[in-house]
């Protein structure tokens, strides 16, 4: 007997495991937050030891997202799961970071909100018209989560012990920067889901 979706006919393609290794990747980046927030809040702002260990975590982990991806799309294991997963995780380590620095008196909290709102938001967005398809990252999207790892990354790591305390002009500038493009790409998002609903439904 033939069924019509294949499934039982041989050499029929199976759906990759949930379970293969760029998901597990990610789920170990989701992981890495937690331990790295302790870490950072139990330095206290002494910049010795736990400080870099805890730097060290999130630029692994930040560095990861390319290599999940790239691994499940070359090795056709793109999973739904993978695809809910990935983002968040990214969200999720980024977000504790920020937090982190904002108790610790290190970034205003302001920034913090700002940046937490615009993502957490539009990740919201996304699952909410998730049935209307999905509307890809934008080059700027992508520049933008781009330099919110730059800008955390060197806002994490004590480079004012080396080069001195004009470092944080760079690490106000990276930060600048970076809102600015988490404040305009978001924008850019709703303004195309705007024009995507009225396209379809006009």
């Amino acid at each position: 007997m033939t069924h019509a979706d294949g499934a039982d006919e041989p050499g029929a393609a199976l759906p990759p495991s949930n379970w293969n290794l760029p998901n597990l990747i990610t789920i170990v980046r989701i992981l890495f937050a937690p331990v790295f927030l302790w870490l950072l809040l139990a330095d206290a702002g002494a910049d010795g030891p736990m400080r870099w260990i805890a730097a060290v975590l999130f630029i692994v982990g930040i560095a990861t997202d390319g290599v999940d991806g790239a691994i499940a799309r070359g090795r056709g294991l793109v999973t739904e799961l993978g695809k809910l997963l990935d983002p968040i995780a990214d969200k999720i380590l980024t977000g504790a970071a920020l937090v982190a620095l904002s108790i610790l008196a290190e970034l205003p909290w302001w920034v913090t909100i700002v940046i937490l709102v615009r993502e957490w938001g539009i990740t919201l967005m996304r699952f909410l018209v998730i049935n209307e398809g999905v509307i890809a990252a934008s080059r700027g999207g992508k520049l933008k989560t781009v330099m919110q790892s730059v800008a955390i990354s060197f806002a994490l790591v004590p480079l004012w012990l080396f080069f001195g305390d004009w470092i944080y002009w760079v690490n106000g500038i990276l930060m600048t920067i970076a809102v600015i493009l988490t404040v305009v790409t978001g924008l850019e998002y709703v303004v195309n889901l705007v024009r995507s609903r009225r396209s379809r439904h006009g």
